[in-house]
């Protein structure tokens, strides 16, 4: 109850605050919008039913999927981008997600004793996807030269982030539900199951990485504290080999 009366205020003042920051170039905030909205559905079923909406978790993993192959596609494919990303786009992207759960409907019936295993296993395939999104943006940073520096630093701190919520928060429940032994031990159950309640506020860190301003200020540190770091161990090198 704690994390659904500080989590719901927070959420909707996100949720009107990334609207201001859709435009027709810059669709990712309706993603995010949209897994925000999600985090909503959890917090209101932990205040009205006392506990955590259980079908949310598909729709979160599946918007930060999305999240992460947008960011992906604009430092990977930068100029086939521009031109192929829209609301009209994006809002049919959210509208799958949010349909996606009817497919639950013929699986639990033909499968309904194994319904279970079988999201465990779908929910596990994101962990890949993920890190092939962060590793190809990593990859191709240097030659999307239409892409702006602070904006390339927006982007791959949105990624990491992404991937240490599904790690962190995710991936031990998904993991837990795959094993049978493991599930036959209560503590562990608990704390996977705990983790879950917390994502709607680390979700809340995206909001940060989708405008400019501290957050540049922030990552700009990082960078040229590591670039120094490495232009100090070159110089060390350096004057070593001449010593010698």
């Amino acid at each position: 109850m704690t994390i659904a009366g500080i989590g719901l205020p927070l959420t909707l003042v996100a949720i009107v605050a990334i609207c201001s920051l859709v435009r027709k170039d810059h669709v990712a905030p309706i993603y995010v919008i949209n897994l925000l909205i999600s985090d909503i559905v959890q917090l209101s079923s932990m205040i009205i039913l006392g506990q955590k909406f259980s079908g949310r978790t598909v729709f979160s993993i599946c918007f930060m999927v999305v999240i992460s192959l947008e960011r992906y596609l604009v430092i990977a494919w930068p100029l086939w981008y521009k031109f192929k990303r829209n609301i009209k786009t994006s809002v049919i992207v959210c509208v799958i997600v949010w349909l996606f759960p009817i497919l639950y409907l013929p699986i639990f019936f033909l499968a309904r004793y194994h319904i279970n295993i079988i999201i465990a296993c779908f929910l596990l395939l994101p962990f890949p996807l993920l890190i092939f999104f962060l590793g190809g943006t990593l990859k191709a940073l240097s030659s999307a030269r239409s892409v702006p520096p602070d904006e390339k630093r927006r982007i791959v701190g949105a990624l990491v982030l992404v991937l240490l919520i599904y790690n962190l928060l995710f991936l031990p429940r998904v993991i837990v539900s795959l094993s049978k032994k493991i599930k036959q031990y209560e503590n562990i159950e608990i704390v996977t199951l705990l983790p879950l309640f917390f994502s709607p506020l680390a979700d809340l860190f995206l909001y940060v990485f989708m405008r400019k301003g501290i957050c540049d200020k922030l990552l700009a540190s990082l960078c040229c504290c590591k670039m120094d770091h490495d232009d100090g161990t070159s110089l060390e090198t350096g004057v070593t080999s001449d010593s010698d």
